[in-house]
């Protein structure tokens, strides 16, 4: 996501690098290459001068500090004006209601059905009692796609089989919702084109009979300008809440996210990656901009483990740590809970300086398989006391999960160094550990 952006406002910055003031001169060069970056990453050309003129302005007002470099200045400018370009601060979606009513609206194949998956588990995760209801009536099987998309995140499914009438369907799920002590209905309708007059008059009914609290238009952010045209012509009929950007972690531009806030003038409020339910991030101007920048973002990335690390099973690994006898079982839980934070590419990209190092290295997602067929090779016993797997145990595990006696000594190799670091850990950190006793002799 952005990795052509952040490459090439990277560049542009180095223009000012060594330079010992800011001038008009090379601030000037550098204004030219930052829109050119923006424009090359779709973003409405507009939208990339005018806010490529407010950095202009702001840089050759700013008096430079003996600490700060005119490069590092001219990034902190950039990132202000990207921040308050995408929108400032972060806007919640309203759930307030009895229940609260989510309208889905967006194009064929933007993302509509998952994204409504994965809102309903955003939604349950914050202890909501969530109901989805199935509007498309259209697409083959989409009533199937969101049932099996409901089933993974645990929550129930409203549909009618023989009822083609999206309105009444939307209409009956919410009176559903009232009899089944159901606080939050989600409505997922059909994909449709904007220049389709039928359907984009059907989804208007839709939302004049349902008056929704929140209705939020899913667009993918690959299809670039196209998308913001398109938001643009759904919210002249509809007169959405909220944008939802879908899609980020293909080989998106960026542009979308640039530009569709000032042309819409409304808020993205979600960012989606992947197909995992988990892969959902509330959108926040401010740690975008930094990603666009290359500088990490690590509040995200924390979120969104503490989202997905059950804490009990934290406790429970952290006491087995404590104790010397972390297994085979416990990896294999800790690797689970990492798969479900979502692309690793996309965690990789909040890790302040990594995410540039790494931007040329392919990151393959199915690098945990063989270390899950190695471990799922072994016995009960194996992985409950991972000292007893010989050579010999070492050749059948190999076989039995179609993998090299090599990777699997690689596996035992870095288990065993993972152990070493810990038990090592204890003993600075445990009572009467180093550490324990600085503390202590500090008191």
């Amino acid at each position: 996501m952005f990795d052509n952006l952040s490459n090439k406002l990277d560049r542009a910055f180095k223009t000012l690098k060594g330079q010992g003031s800011i001038t008009e001169i090379n601030v000037a060069q550098t204004i030219k290459e930052v829109r050119r970056a923006l424009v090359d990453a779709d973003v409405n050309y507009k939208v990339a001068k005018t806010v490529t003129d407010k950095i202009k302005d702001e840089a050759m007002g700013r008096d430079v500090l003996i600490a700060v470099s005119p490069g590092q200045l001219m990034v902190k400018i950039v990132h202000e004006e990207l921040t308050e370009l995408m929108g400032g601060e972060k806007q919640d979606i309203n759930i307030k209601g009895d229940p609260a009513v989510i309208l889905i609206a967006g194009l064929q194949g933007s993302g509509k059905t998952t994204f409504t998956g994965k809102l309903a588990n955003f939604l349950k995760k914050q202890n909501r009692n969530v109901l989805v209801a199935a509007c498309d009536v259209y697409r083959p099987a989409a009533i199937d796609q969101l049932k099996v998309l409901a089933e993974q995140v645990g929550v129930e499914v409203y549909s009618e089989t023989d009822n083609k009438n999206p309105v009444e369907i939307a209409k009956n799920a919410i009176e559903y919702a009232k009899k089944n002590n159901k606080k939050v209905v989600i409505i997922d309708t059909a994909g449709r084109l904007a220049v389709d007059e039928a359907m984009m008059r059907e989804i208007a009914e839709v939302k004049n009979a349902i008056k929704p609290t929140e209705t939020l238009f899913v667009v993918d952010s690959m299809t670039g300008q196209d998308a913001v045209n398109t938001a643009k012509t759904f919210n002249e009929r509809i007169n959405f809440d909220g944008v939802v950007l879908t899609k980020l972690d293909g080989d998106s531009r960026g542009g979308a996210a640039l530009s569709i806030r000032a042309v819409v003038e409304k808020p993205i409020k979600f960012i989606s990656t992947g197909e995992k339910m988990e892969a959902l991030d509330l959108f926040y101007p401010d740690r975008m901009a930094q990603r666009i920048l290359g500088m990490g973002d690590v509040i995200s990335l924390v979120e969104r483990a503490q989202q997905t690390f059950d804490e009990d099973e934290a406790r429970r690994i952290n006491q087995k740590i404590r104790k010397n006898q972390f297994n085979f079982d416990d990896f294999l839980s800790q690797l689970e809970q990492i798969k479900k934070m979502g692309d690793i590419k996309d965690l990789v990209s909040m890790i302040p300086g990594v995410g540039k190092a790494m931007k040329d290295v392919e990151i393959d997602e199915n690098a945990f398989k063989p270390i899950e067929a190695i471990i799922k090779s072994m016995t009960k016993e194996e992985r409950a006391n991972p000292d007893i797997i010989s050579g010999s145990r070492r050749n059948r595990i190999a076989k039995g999960s179609g993998t090299s006696i090599q990777q699997v000594n690689n596996l035992m190799k870095q288990f065993n160094d993972m152990r070493k670091m810990m038990k090592n850990m204890n003993k600075l950190t445990g009572k009467g550990g180093a550490l324990s006793k600085m503390k202590m002799f500090g008191k």
